[in-house]
């Protein structure tokens, strides 16, 4: 009997490290992902998303209009 007890308390040692190691994995994606997203909220998330309806890409991709007139010539 006490050999089972011996041959599984190595086991039990060998595992908690194993589970530590998992959580702390883990908390540090956790971590990261929480940091990640509050950066986001800091930096990105305030700056105003550009104009991508039709009429405003239209807008854009227009010729520009002058007042002068350049004879034919580009």
């Amino acid at each position: 009997m006490t050999t089972s007890v011996a041959v599984t308390q190595p086991t039990a040692i060998r595992r908690r490290p194993l589970r530590r190691l998992a959580l702390e994995l883990v908390l540090l994606v956790i971590a990261k992902i929480a940091v990640l997203t509050l950066i986001w909220w800091i930096a990105i998330a305030p700056h105003p998303r550009p104009d991508a309806s039709p009429q405003a890409i239209e807008h854009l991709l227009a010729p520009a209009t002058s007042s002068t007139s350049h004879g034919g010539r580009p």
